[in-house]
């Protein structure tokens, strides 16, 4: 039989229940939701040259700064 549970682990004896239950590995599986986004967007991976512009671009925005690649 398998059971379900939600602990809130907010609390100090949510935290407890669930220490408690990583020491028992073998016949305990925990599943740990991933954090969710607060503006609720889909997270996107950038490369390396999308990055740099991006800061590039920020940099400029924010402090007026350029700066360009020696």
């Amino acid at each position: 039989m398998k059971v379900t549970a939600e602990i809130n682990t907010d609390s100090p004896t949510g935290k407890r229940i669930v220490r408690e239950l990583e020491k028992h590995y073998k016949v305990v599986k925990l599943n740990y939701p991933s954090p969710a986004n607060p503006e609720g967007d889909e997270e996107k991976t950038y490369s390396f040259d999308e990055f740099k512009a991006n800061v590039k671009e920020e940099f400029r925005n924010r402090c007026g700064v350029e700066f360009d690649e020696v």
